[in-house]
């Protein structure tokens, strides 16, 4: 099943997991996996191996079993940064084989470790590859805030209608703590002709070394009100893990009021959380898009 058939009932909630760190067994994923079939998302994605590292090889054995083992539709992410067209190729044919038939399309993060190969130089130049080398449902990303290495949010904008003009028919959110930066970024999508459905990121930042990480590396505004619930419990770690709960719980029911396509739940792997939020918000999202 395409992921874009989904949105055509109701608003969507998928989850991303992301394979285990070299040193742990690829197995400890899937009591992730088991434990976020309970609350049957509509679909789970898969990263890619940090920063370049890796060769897909884990994105597609988990993508393969959320699907066939759990019965989950799956995505596989694929940044292109660091490959040529013949592991494109070999990836896809794989893929192909394992039925998996969505892709998560990325240019993915430079790692100086990892020098970039030059087949590929943006998201928009894999998402032509692939639909002109199988039948795949591309996804791309979008940044509410804008990337952090586009000069402005005008040529961020024009980067994403390349994006979808290649062949991107769905959209996944950057996280953002703040919903105002979402409903700026979709009316600005609407305007460049943008007629996607578009899922919002969200991570529940459950610690202070988490979000600051994510600051760094995303460039994300923090609002004052995060700031201040940072300050306040920073030093509980479960307090902290609660209010992050609570505040992404407080996203999510506005974003879901405000007609959102979609919610995409950064789990981090933690099934805890996800249980959480989806206890809160599961009867907001079974609700049909007509009634």
């Amino acid at each position: 099943m395409k992921t874009i058939e989904l949105f055509r009932e109701k608003q969507v909630l998928s989850f991303e997991v992301f394979p285990p760190r070299r040193t742990a067994p690829v197995d400890s994923v899937y009591q992730t996996v088991a434990e976020l079939q309970a609350l049957h998302p509509d679909f789970i994605s898969v990263t890619y191996g940090a920063g370049g590292s890796g060769h897909g090889e884990q994105t597609l054995q988990i993508a393969a079993a959320i699907k066939q083992q759990y019965g989950i539709e799956s995505v596989a992410h694929l940044p292109c940064i660091h490959l040529d067209r013949a592991a494109v190729l070999r990836l896809l044919a794989a893929f192909e084989a394992a039925g998996i038939r969505n892709i998560l399309a990325l240019r993915g993060d430079i790692n100086p470790e990892f020098p970039p190969r030059q087949d590929f130089r943006y998201a928009s130049d894999l998402i032509s590859f692939i639909r002109a080398n199988g039948d795949f449902h591309v996804i791309g990303a979008c940044y509410p805030e804008g990337h952090i290495e586009s000069p402005d949010v005008v040529a961020d904008i024009e980067h994403l209608k390349r994006k979808v003009d290649a062949g991107a028919d769905q959209l996944i959110t950057q996280l953002f703590f703040d919903n105002r930066f979402f409903y700026t970024f979709r009316e600005r999508a609407a305007i460049a002709g943008i007629r996607v459905p578009i899922e919002a990121g969200i991570m529940p930042a459950v610690n202070k070394r988490q979000i600051e990480r994510m600051v760094s590396l995303c460039g994300v505004h923090l609002p004052r009100k995060y700031l201040a619930m940072m300050e306040r419990y920073e030093h509980s770690p479960e307090a902290m893990r609660d209010a992050g709960i609570a505040y992404a719980v407080d996203q999510i029911v506005d974003l879901v009021a405000q007609g959102v396509d979609g919610i995409h739940l950064y789990t981090m792997n933690n099934p805890f959380i996800a249980h959480k939020i989806h206890a809160a918000v599961h009867s907001l999202l079974t609700v049909s898009k007509r009634a």
